[in-house]
């Protein structure tokens, strides 16, 4: 299916050059890269395809968005990790 899933950035940090972070997704951290937004910081949410981060959105959305997720039962299956690494 390969949704963009809303996560919390809760680590940022640099791997061979580039812009990493560790991005919680209701309590799933999984590894992110965030080259394409150099604003995000720690604490931000940020909606994430195929393992980059794409954009920043509110925590309001994003809480929202996983809420929705997880009802409809997709969160544990975009975050496998065939989808996202």
């Amino acid at each position: 299916m390969c949704l963009g899933v809303p996560g919390q950035i809760k680590e940022v940090y640099e791997l061979d050059g580039v812009r990493m972070g560790k991005v919680n997704f209701g309590g799933i951290v999984k590894e992110v890269c965030l080259e394409y937004v150099p604003e995000a910081v720690v604490g931000d949410y940020t909606i994430v395809h195929v393992g980059f981060a794409i954009t920043r959105l509110d925590e309001e959305s994003a809480l929202e968005t996983l809420k929705m997720f997880e009802e409809l039962g997709v969160l544990e299956e975009e975050l496998n990790p065939e989808h996202l690494e």
